[in-house]
């Protein structure tokens, strides 16, 4: 299990919903995260400062409206299987 994999399992659940909003989505305003997720407010600042405290997700500026921000995720690769444990998975099927 890698560094990263350790850090999202600590995560509480609403943290863990925020960041399969970014994943599926990509960078998303806190406004648009809240409407995705169907979280509160306050819920969705509270897992954004989680992940960015975790270096999970970065913050830039929303170019359309600089008030706002942009989140998306550092890493690429969170919640994915490593290749080689797939491929002994299908190996182990056929």
């Amino acid at each position: 299990m890698t560094t990263t994999d350790e850090l999202v399992q600590d995560l509480p659940p609403s943290a863990k919903l925020v960041l399969k909003v970014l994943e599926y989505n990509g960078g998303l305003t806190q406004k648009q995260i809240v409407e995705n997720s169907r979280l509160s407010q306050r819920t969705v600042r509270d897992a954004l400062d989680r992940l960015q405290d975790a270096d999970i997700v970065e913050k830039d500026i929303y170019i359309p409206d600089a008030r706002q921000n942009l989140y998306r995720l550092t890493v690429e690769d969170v919640g994915e299987e490593p290749a080689e444990q797939g491929t002994e998975i299908e190996a182990a099927l056929d």
